[in-house]
């Protein structure tokens, strides 16, 4: 009967069947489009709510006055499971660092056909230059656009992640692009719920830790596809 049942999670997104349900058996959310679906504004289907700490593209911050948080130390290519990232780097130049210490990360990449988001990367970064936002919805027509440069993943000006053809994103998956790291810091020893022990962000500033658990307990958690439940802020 399950064989059949893969079958039916289409089916009952065909629009003569409604089609208007997101399709929750799927992270994807895809659904069935009829004419006046959407309005202008809206951008199709519609995004299922993602945790805060979710895993997703990864991005390169910067500090506040521009210059990269990445050192080239390669200890998140050192911890990675999966050997999808490659690091090489570079003594800064004197006149014109690109970074506050010596050196700087002159290569950058991310394979994501090989990438497992695991989040290793994130905790090794001695830096908090490489963190995670949390889209995941990208795909490749091609195997070079699965490797991530330098330039696609250090964050603009303002401090957003580059947008690229292929990535579908929404509002907010970029906003707490640090969640996990602000929630395992430091050393996610339980003494420090609350503290901030992290960087200034460009285009951020300070982030706010999350709230204690006493708080989490009594707000409302909204439920998400995987049964993980976040905050309303």
């Amino acid at each position: 009967m399950g064989y059949f049942e893969g079958f039916l999670i289409p089916l009952r997104q065909h629009r003569l069947f409604g089609g208007k349900q997101v399709t929750t058996q799927y992270s994807g959310g895809r659904r069935a489009k009829k004419k006046g679906d959407f309005t202008s504004t809206s951008q199709g289907d519609e995004k299922i709510p993602k945790p805060e700490r979710l895993h997703g593209r990864h991005v390169l911050n910067r500090y506040e006055d521009g210059m990269e948080k990445c050192i080239g130390c390669e200890l998140c290519a050192g911890v990675c499971p999966a050997n999808c990232i490659h690091v090489r780097g570079a003594d800064n130049d004197a006149e014109n660092p690109t970074s506050p210490g010596e050196r700087f990360g002159w290569i950058y990449e991310i394979n994501y056909l090989r990438c497992i988001h695991c989040d290793l990367c994130v905790e090794a970064c001695p830096t908090e230059a490489i963190t995670e936002s949390k889209m995941f919805e990208f795909s490749f027509t091609n195997r070079q656009d699965a490797i991530y440069t330098k330039t696609e993943l250090v964050v603009d000006d303002e401090g957003k992640a580059q947008r690229l053809p292929w990535e579908d994103w929404r509002e907010g998956e970029d906003d707490n692009t640090s969640g996990w790291m602000r929630a395992t810091s430091p050393s996610g020893d339980a003494a420090f719920e609350g503290e901030v022990g992290w960087s200034n962000e460009l285009g951020y500033g300070l982030r706010a830790p999350e709230p204690k658990q006493a708080e989490r307990d009594t707000s409302e958690y909204p439920a998400t596809l995987s049964g993980i439940r976040t905050v309303k802020r």
